[in-house]
């Protein structure tokens, strides 16, 4: 148990400083955050969240508190260094479920320009797994650079499996392949979603592969869509359906990203039709 405890210390820091040096040195590509996401005006809150977060100066001011925490962790036994990572990470995890469920559209910018793509599952139980990682370090005995003089503490094999599940988990590794890739003039570069060619076929093959169509198959009236349209980095299909007796549409919102495309889905009431 508390070679477990002293483990959560080593990695928390090393992310911290991985978080730290991410923030300091790779910006985010500057981009206007849309007034609504799906259709819907995005609540007032949520879009300034989502504005702070884009602000450079608050990514350099996060990157310093993080790099201190990180540091800290690492040179000192202090329970409220450990409260205080515990806490920055529970913070975290509100804010990622909150641009997940809220703001689609948006990166959490969890490790500055690497994350400026939309929040996924992974990034939100990455978060969690970090919050508990900090609540088990609460009762840890030693500093992150004891640990690593101690001989005799075997946090190798911990620390190895849990950086590899955070390795998983981070959608980042990916990004930071990519751009080593396009600095080395290899690959190629990504379209951005809002002006890369989308065929039908592709948002078709996306709809009915994802867990949304799978959800809302079943009330589905037909095959025909009643209306397509597309609206920045999503096509947007409305088919009729019909549940407990009541007409209603389901609106399905599909990426165009050229990876990574996210389905989401709504059910509204039927519209009435026009008099003549």
């Amino acid at each position: 148990m508390v070679t477990f405890q002293n483990t959560q210390v080593l990695l928390l820091a090393m992310v911290l400083l991985a978080a730290c040096l991410a923030k300091l040195t790779i910006r985010e590509r500057v981009a206007e955050a849309p007034d609504h996401v799906h259709g819907v005006p995005v609540p007032a809150g949520l879009a300034g969240l989502a504005a702070l977060r884009r602000s450079r100066g608050l990514n350099v001011g996060l990157g310093l508190g993080e790099g201190v925490l990180g540091l800290a962790l690492l040179v000192t036994s202090q329970f409220s260094v450990r409260l205080a990572t515990t806490l920055a990470f529970a913070a975290a995890t509100w804010v990622v479920g909150e641009l997940r469920v809220r703001r689609p559209d948006a990166g959490c910018g969890c490790f500055g320009g690497l994350s400026a793509k939309r929040v996924g599952r992974r990034s939100v139980a990455r978060a969690l797994l970090f919050t508990g990682a900090g609540i088990a370090s609460l009762g840890a005995p030693m500093a992150g650079l004891d640990v690593l003089r101690d001989e005799h503490t075997q946090v190798g094999p911990v620390l190895i499996l849990e950086l590899a599940l955070f390795a998983a988990l981070s959608p980042e590794l990916r990004e930071l392949l990519d751009r080593r890739s396009r600095a080395r003039g290899l690959g190629r570069p990504e379209a951005p979603c809002e002006r890369r060619r989308s065929p039908m076929s592709e948002t078709y093959a996306a709809l009915y592969d994802s867990a949304a169509w799978l959800e809302h198959e079943n009330a589905v009236a037909s095959a025909v869509p009643l209306d397509v349209w597309r609206e920045g980095c999503w096509r947007f299909v409305v088919f009729p359906a019909r549940r407990d007796g009541r007409d209603f549409e389901i609106v399905f919102a599909v990426s165009t990203a050229e990876r990574g495309r996210a389905v989401r889905a709504a059910l509204v009431p039927a519209r009435m039709p026009t008099a003549v």
